[in-house]
């Protein structure tokens, strides 16, 4: 964060604020993980602070401290349309354009108070009065972690705002193995260690815990894995039926993705959900050096993330949408040998 908008936010917090923390739909630990960090420093200075995600996050993610307080905007919209209302400062966390609200994109546009935006993604909108984007981060969470320095308030990171944090530096690093991973990463991740996140009990929390229907439906997954090794690409489906047979919890598909992308000389790799409630089919894409899933999940599935992870959606049917998928590939080929 530079001097300026450091100066400004430190500005805004040295008077009592009514917050707003706000994720992306469908949050992850670092979209989960920031926004429960970053309330835990702002309580700390004597802020009133309310977390409202557009929708619920996994099960797997519910440890973390204060997880209990979040307010679901998808089932309570009332209650999340009166606190957008009543903020006098709203921050947005790991997503850098409203769309990415979902539901409570319209909502998030009317808003009269300042915004500040923390995130790491690329070509963010320009709605927040305090931007603080850095595609060079690991993560959000790394972000938040560097804020709290900016503002001279690491002292008062507790063990639960460092396990919060530590959380969705892990998650979103795939356990520090990405390539976003950078020395300050493990730096920042070596600090919140010592600030009390136990990293061994996290990565247990968030991997190991779980169902035998998670297990069930990764076979699943694995029995619709489709190799196509001349073009170094992998993809999964799984339908309506693979997820209900397997009674499909909210982040039972996370990581799913990677397996395709763990194969030797695969480069690119995707799954395909299919979610006939929301009349969608919801797409992840992962990738290997210089092959940008970014612009690819921009340009075809109204979608976008990071070069080696993005994520996306169509409005087909499932069989239809892989059609449309493997028909693309082949004017990929020269990208996909060469990345």
């Amino acid at each position: 964060m530079n001097v300026e908008n450091t100066k400004n936010l430190s500005n805004l917090l040295a008077v009592p604020q009514r917050i707003v923390l706000i994720p992306h739909r469908n949050p992850d630990g670092d979209a989960i993980g920031s926004c429960l960090g970053l309330s835990g420093y702002l309580k700390a200075l004597g802020q009133e602070v309310q977390v409202l995600a557009p929708n619920d996050f996994p099960e797997f993610l519910k440890w973390m401290p204060d997880a209990e307080n979040v307010v679901f905007y998808e089932s309570n919209t009332r209650r999340g349309d009166e606190l957008i209302q009543n903020a006098t400062l709203i921050f947005t966390l790991d997503f850098n354009a409203l769309n990415r609200a979902g539901i409570m994109e319209q909502q998030l546009a009317k808003a009269t108070c300042p915004m500040v935006l923390i995130d790491h993604h690329p070509e963010p909108d320009n709605y927040a009065q305090i931007s603080y984007s850095d595609t060079r981060a690991s993560s959000t969470c790394e972000l938040v972690y560097l804020t709290l320095a900016a503002l001279d308030g690491l002292h008062l990171i507790n063990p639960g705002i460092a396990s919060c944090l530590y959380a969705g530096i892990m998650t979103d690093t795939g356990s520090f193995k990405y390539p976003s991973t950078s020395p300050n990463t493990l730096r920042v991740a070596a600090n919140l260690m010592e600030k009390g996140a136990d990293h061994s009990e996290i990565h247990t929390l968030v991997y190991d815990a779980n169902s035998p229907q998670r297990l069930q439906l990764l076979g699943k997954a694995l029995r619709n894995l489709h190799i196509h090794s001349a073009l170094r690409t992998a993809y999964i489906t799984l339908s309506q039926e693979d997820l209900d047979s397997c009674n499909f919890q909210k982040g039972d598909t996370e990581g799913f993705v990677n397996y395709g992308l763990s194969i030797k000389n695969i480069v690119f790799a995707v799954i395909f959900i299919e979610h006939r409630s929301e009349g969608i089919v919801k797409i992840s894409l992962r990738s290997r050096g210089s092959f940008d899933v970014n612009s690819l999940a921009r340009t075809h599935f109204e979608g976008g993330g990071h070069r080696n992870a993005a994520g996306g959606k169509s409005n087909a049917s499932l069989e239809e949408t892989v059609t449309r998928f493997t028909a693309l590939l082949p004017s990929l080929k020269a990208e996909l040998l060469n990345a």
